[in-house]
């Protein structure tokens, strides 16, 4: 069983790696296309993206003490509740960042900015595909555990990964409305969304997360 799992949670660090990579290298174009553009959605998105590179960077910097820690006497139940805890902090960023979008897009709202539309829906839509690359990448979420042995680590950056793909939708539909309907307004509602889908994914991803470290203090 312990030879299974190691051999999951290698698998699942490899992937991570080549997602991190694909992750910050959008998460820079659309920052700066969303300011250079004026669209909130979309620097909403690539804010979004950025969480998910920290997230995804500690699910990384968790698979490597799992590994080099795996054998080592200060932890003599496993290191599996190491991978836990960076789901833990993850979610703080994630909760932090939802924060500020839902203001920063209340600022928009008031004092709303011209948009250029045909660049902004460029920048989202290569954002998307580089979403739907790293889904395709980890695979099904339920392939990376072992029976009982879930792999939270990666669960929670499984969802990240998700959950940017569904903003990056909310900012496509945003930027087309505002260019072909007129709805520039839109793109704000939409950054509020996008805010408030972080905040939720948090709550949950913290609740989750605190369950299983709180179980860990009563041993």
């Amino acid at each position: 069983m312990t030879e299974n799992i190691c051999k999951v949670s290698d698998k699942n660090e490899k992937r991570t790696l080549i997602v991190i990579i694909f992750t910050v290298v959008t998460m820079f174009a659309e920052i700066l296309y969303g300011y250079l553009t004026h669209s909130m959605s979309l620097l909403a998105d690539g804010y979004h993206m950025g969480t998910h590179a920290v997230a995804l960077s500690l699910t990384y910097i968790a698979y490597i003490l799992i590994r080099k820690l795996s054998n080592s006497p200060l932890f003599p139940n496993g290191t599996d509740r190491i991978g836990t805890l960076a789901a833990y902090t993850s979610s703080i960023f994630l909760g932090f960042t939802g924060i500020w979008i839902i203001a920063e897009a209340f600022e928009r709202f008031i004092h709303p900015l011209n948009i250029q539309f045909n660049e902004a829906i460029i920048v989202a839509i290569i954002g998307l595909l580089v979403n739907a690359v790293c889904i395709v990448i980890m695979g099904p979420c339920e392939n990376h555990s072992d029976g009982k042995n879930k792999d939270y680590n990666f669960k929670a950056a499984y969802y990240h990964i998700l959950a940017d793909a569904l903003t990056s939708i909310f900012a496509i539909a945003a930027l087309i409305a505002g260019k072909y309907l007129g709805l520039v307004f839109f793109d704000s509602i939409v950054g509020i969304l996008g805010g408030i889908l972080i905040l939720k994914w948090a709550i949950e991803l913290l609740k989750d997360t605190v369950k299983i470290l709180i179980d860990m203090k009563k041993c």
